[in-house]
């Protein structure tokens, strides 16, 4: 990207705020590949607020500064290469502008500045053991009961439910007609009676997803967002933030990094891994997607900020980022060769003179496997061909 000297003067000031502000425990838990616990990510989210830089994209009356495409840009690369913690997209970024956009003046005022303070997190509660990529067919019941919604049911997958405050959930308040009708977009309190959270524990020693399970929650009717069994338009909208969100051209960026200095000090036969031509060509082809991949985002970014509403056609940025940043883990692990399944003792020890090599080998099948995911998650590759096919196309 080719940037005028104010830009670069902004990214100067961002690469020197990752640098100075983080805290060295958040970035040598990154930098090893390991998950941050809720009270790292906390203390950062509240350093990041103290110079307004949470929710740098939001609107000015809520607590952001209305950032530029390019300065998003700029600011999520130099986070991901300055080791700081991937953000909860999914508070941020999803659900903060679906409540301004549907969210009625009680409810921005009540959770809006709460989020841009880094006081809450929230999780997402659509699928269900029978409602995946297929999400018009969940089932959890929503019934009225005077001022109440009385909820029953269960999500699953739903990514750091454990860490949560709040949870955005789908539920079914009617029957009959279409799978779309009789969906509602409600607000639930996780410290409400009658939840219960049950971590999976992946293959790859995390815990990212988890069960939630609805007993009898009773939510109270000005948690509805939008109206009732009108859900599925706001459920639309968010999936649109979701999609934009999941090309992750920062996180692919930090991938990119690794591979890079995989290729440059990893050696194999006496030579670096860098010098093999399957090693170069396969790094070309992907810093080639990833160039396209970011144009492309910064299109859509743009059409955001011109406050017109986002397509179908953005399941192409969801689809080739989370595609993408598979290819780079796999060319990682490759590049590493036997020594990507061995786990560093010095690593595992939790170290900080561990070697650079040795915190990106000793997790690397780890991560690995984590990205397997990322083509499932917020629907997958198969939906968004689909969609992509039948709503852009028209075939």
């Amino acid at each position: 990207m080719q940037e005028t000297t104010e830009l670069a003067a902004f990214r100067k000031k961002i690469r020197q705020f990752v640098g100075e502000r983080l805290p060295q425990d958040v970035r040598e838990t990154t930098q090893r590949g390991q998950q941050h616990t809720r009270e790292q990510m906390v203390r950062w989210h509240k350093i990041l607020t103290a110079d307004g830089l949470l929710v740098p994209h939001w609107f000015k009356r809520w607590g952001g500064q209305e950032w530029s495409v390019e300065q998003q840009m700029v600011f999520d690369e130099e986070m991901a290469q300055g080791h700081a913690p991937e953000l909860n997209s999914v508070t941020f970024d999803m659900l903060g502008p679906v409540i301004m956009h549907y969210g009625s003046e009680a409810q921005k005022e009540r959770f809006l500045p709460a989020i841009a303070a880094g006081d809450q997190w929230w999780c997402q509660g659509y699928s269900e053991p029978n409602a995946g990529s297929d999400l018009a067919s969940l089932a959890t019941q929503a019934k009225r009961d005077g001022d109440h919604y009385v909820v029953n049911g269960s999500k699953i997958w739903t990514s750091y439910a454990q860490y949560s405050d709040w949870m955005f959930c789908l539920v079914r308040t009617a029957q009959g007609g279409k799978p779309q009708e009789g969906i509602s977009f409600l607000l639930i309190d996780m410290k409400s009676p009658g939840i219960t959270v049950r971590p999976i524990v992946g293959i790859h020693g995390w815990v990212v997803f988890n069960e939630v399970f609805l007993d009898n929650v009773r939510v109270p009717v000005d948690q509805i967002v939008g109206e009732e069994n009108k859900g599925w338009t706001v459920a639309k909208s968010l999936l649109e933030f979701e999609r934009l969100k999941l090309a992750r051209i920062g996180e692919n960026k930090r991938r990119m990094t690794r591979a890079r200095e995989i290729g440059l000090t990893h050696m194999h036969l006496g030579k670096p891994v860098g010098e093999q031509h399957w090693f170069r060509e396969r790094f070309a082809d992907l810093q080639s997607r990833l160039l396209a991949l970011e144009a492309n985002a910064g299109r859509f970014i743009q059409r955001q900020q011109a406050g017109e509403l986002l397509g179908a056609e953005v399941s192409m940025l969801k689809m080739r980022g989370s595609r993408l940043i598979q290819l780079w883990e796999e060319l990682i692990v490759d590049g590493l060769g036997a020594d990507a399944f061995a786990l560093s003792p010095a690593w595992l020890a939790g170290k900080s003179d561990a070697p650079q090599m040795g915190r990106i080998a000793g997790t690397a099948s780890s991560r690995r496997f984590l990205a397997r995911g990322y083509t499932i998650a917020g629907g997958s590759s198969e939906i968004q061909h689909n969609i992509l096919a039948k709503q852009v196309l028209g075939l």
